[in-house]
């Protein structure tokens, strides 16, 4: 059984993603090939671009309806967090149908730049396992137009010009809408979390 397989969807972020994981100690497989999914103990999802050809991929490649059966824990990353939710604004993209809601275009505004980029403090929702040890107010590193404005799976939030979801968690699934490779000691320990996590 493979430990850790990341989910090759298309992303751009899948080498800084996995060397992220290697700096944990982790080997980590990437792979679009189900069987090699289905073996994983655990599965990251990422994605930099739109929801659009991530979604085709996994739909190609069968892997969306193999993640809707799947009880492995998975964490999305960015695009790979958005395409967890029913439905993405940025093309009507139906998603994986995980969790609840849509994903919508951020309001832009005076002062209020898009994309989304650059360090944005996180505020915990809650007292979630996959927080532990980031304070309130701990940095980290966004690049998006889109995101989810609220929802009941929320762990953390984060605000440009409106408050968003800046990770999410529900039964076996989790999502990092900002990027845990790209965002230091933050991230690096947002990622051991996971790797420790125990869904409930």
């Amino acid at each position: 059984m493979s430990e850790l397989v990341i989910i090759d969807a298309g992303g751009a972020n899948l080498g800084s993603v996995r060397a992220a994981f290697a700096r944990l100690g982790m080997a980590p497989e990437v792979s679009r090939e189900p069987a090699r999914i289905a073996a994983a103990s655990r599965l990251v999802l990422p994605g930099v671009g739109a929801a659009g050809p991530v979604m085709a991929i996994l739909r190609e490649t069968g892997l969306d309806v193999l993640l809707r059966a799947s009880r492995t824990p998975l964490l999305g990353v960015c695009i790979g967090m958005q395409v967890l939710f029913e439905r993405s604004e940025e093309g009507d993209v139906a998603g994986l149908g995980l969790l609840a809601g849509t994903v919508r275009r951020l309001p832009a505004g005076p002062g209020v730049r898009l994309p989304h980029m650059g360090w944005n403090a996180l505020q915990p929702v809650g007292d979630s396992p996959l927080l532990a040890g980031i304070e309130a107010g701990a940095q980290a590193y966004f690049v998006h137009s889109y995101g989810v404005a609220a929802s009941g799976d929320a762990i953390a939030t984060c605000t440009h010009g409106q408050p968003f979801c800046a990770a999410v968690a529900r039964g076996h699934v989790a999502g990092a809408q900002f990027h845990p490779e790209r965002s230091g000691e933050v991230g690096a320990r947002f990622l051991r979390n996971f790797l420790a996590w125990t869904p409930a």
